[in-house]
């Protein structure tokens, strides 16, 4: 092929340093071929390419542990680095998963020759941090439930589709039920499907819990039915079930796997203290007790934490994992889920202090975990009310995403239980902490804080 009789390039990287990793090289991860380099001191010919078929990365593995190394980095591209890391890791090599963006100012013409011997250099010199990586039985999880919400936003989309099919007929259903796919709106639309068409016999399915009357239903099935409409609402009623059958499919599979995880607690010996509170089932809330499987996998109920639901801790414990080992402080947690100001300083002073952008799916949830806190009468909820008031409510979710986030590591960490103080004792020690700094300021222009004198009726 014309690719393997590329030549080399001349462009070579300053060894005058002293080197960490002597038995690194660098990959350059592609969907169709990979470029490996392991430098001059390792072969005479430093830089190779391999195809991504399983045969060629087997030979990748046997010649980089035929030159003796012990530790490869590479770029986190798609999901092409899967295999490649695998079969490096089953070999006994550690794999480095590294970001792009750590490692892409590289002078000249760019190329993936180039990009593994770049690669390679930063990697000796110990200048490229791994990213972070969960256990495997973490993993696993993390994939089951990235799949279960992949396929829960899919059927989202086909409810759009019902709700678009009915607007075109002028069947103003939606406007009258709470939920499109709840109860009542199924039952009608199903009896649609199957050719009822007396408005009145539809608006007997109603649920007697649902708010709307019989004859504001019948008033609002009135359209024209239209077979090319109908067809489309069909098929999208269709797609949804089958959706639904596949997300329970999913659901099984995940309580299998959380069977055979490792245990920090036993539920028996040490049985999990009542829920706070209890809502009503959602349609997308898992068949099986996550809160338990939670509770038993980590050691500690996440949920006792204001804001953090059932599904949202299993949730955070299969992108974090249990083990907070790997962040030193709860501030470079903080700092790893980009929930805390990236201040920019030049000259002394401050250019920005927004935070760094992401894809942290840890951290989306911890955002929708802290705007459940918008209308919560406990402390936190209290907290991201004033926040809010203050930064504006963007900033003031993520506020109080960084707090969940502290929270959730000192649980994981120390194993403590989260008490809360409750809204009013939160308000009265913020109306004591701000009274002592502004009885400080006044102490410092000269001047005494003195209390009125309570009105006398």
């Amino acid at each position: 092929m014309a690719r393997n009789r590329r030549k080399q390039s001349k462009i070579g990287f300053h060894e005058g340093l002293e080197q960490i990793r002597e038995d690194a090289a660098g990959i350059d991860v592609g969907s169709e071929e990979l470029w490996v380099d392991v430098g001059r001191k390792k072969d005479s010919e430093p830089v190779r390419r391999f195809e991504t078929f399983t045969a060629d990365l087997n030979a990748m593995a046997d010649w980089l542990v035929a030159k003796g190394i012990k530790t490869v980095a590479m770029e986190s591209t798609g999901v092409y680095w899967i295999p490649a890391c695998q079969i490096l890791e089953g070999r006994g090599i550690e794999v480095f998963l590294v970001n792009a963006a750590h490692a892409k100012n590289v002078s000249g013409r760019k190329t993936d020759m180039v990009d593994c011997q770049w690669l390679r250099t930063l990697h000796s010199y110990g200048l490229l941090p791994a990213s972070f990586r969960p256990a495997a039985e973490i993993g696993v999880l993390r994939a089951y439930l990235r799949h279960r919400q992949m396929l829960i936003e899919y059927a989202a989309g086909h409810i759009q589709h019902m709700q678009k099919a009915l607007a075109q007929m002028n069947l103003q259903l939606a406007h009258v039920v709470s939920d499109i796919t709840g109860v009542t709106a199924l039952r009608i639309i199903r009896a649609i499907l199957n050719g009822e068409r007396d408005r009145e016999k539809l608006a007997e399915l109603r649920d007697p819990r649902t708010q709307a009357s019989p004859e504001t239903i019948a008033k609002s099935l009135e359209g024209n039915y239209r077979v090319e409409h109908l067809f489309a609402l069909r098929q999208s009623v269709g797609l949804l079930d089958y959706y639904q059958t596949q997300i329970q499919d999913c659901d099984r599979e995940i309580s299998a796997q959380l069977k055979t995880m490792e245990s920090r607690v036993d539920p028996v010996e040490h049985p999990i203290k009542k829920a706070r509170s209890r809502k009503k089932k959602t349609r997308n809330q898992p068949a099986y007790d996550c809160r338990e499987q939670a509770y038993r996998i980590s050691g500690v109920d996440l949920t006792q934490i204001d804001g953090i639901s059932e599904s949202a801790a299993l949730t955070l414990i299969a992108e974090i994992g249990v083990d907070m080992s790997r962040w030193e402080t709860e501030k470079h947690f903080a700092s790893w889920l980009t929930l805390c100001p990236n201040n920019k300083v030049s000259g002394g002073k401050i250019l920005q202090r927004s935070t760094r952008k992401s894809e942290s799916r840890a951290k989306d949830t911890l955002r929708l975990c802290g705007q459940s806190l918008l209308g919560s009468s406990s402390a936190l909820g209290a907290y991201c009310r004033r926040m809010c008031g203050r930064l504006g409510q963007p900033k003031g979710i993520t506020a109080a995403a960084h707090k969940l986030a502290l929270l959730v590591y000192r649980l994981l960490k120390f194993g403590r239980a989260y008490v809360d103080i409750g809204q009013e004792q939160y308000e009265q020690k913020f109306k004591d902490r701000a009274l002592k700094q502004l009885a400080r300021r006044a102490k410092g222009f000269g001047f005494q804080l003195v209390p009125s004198p309570q009105e006398v009726p």
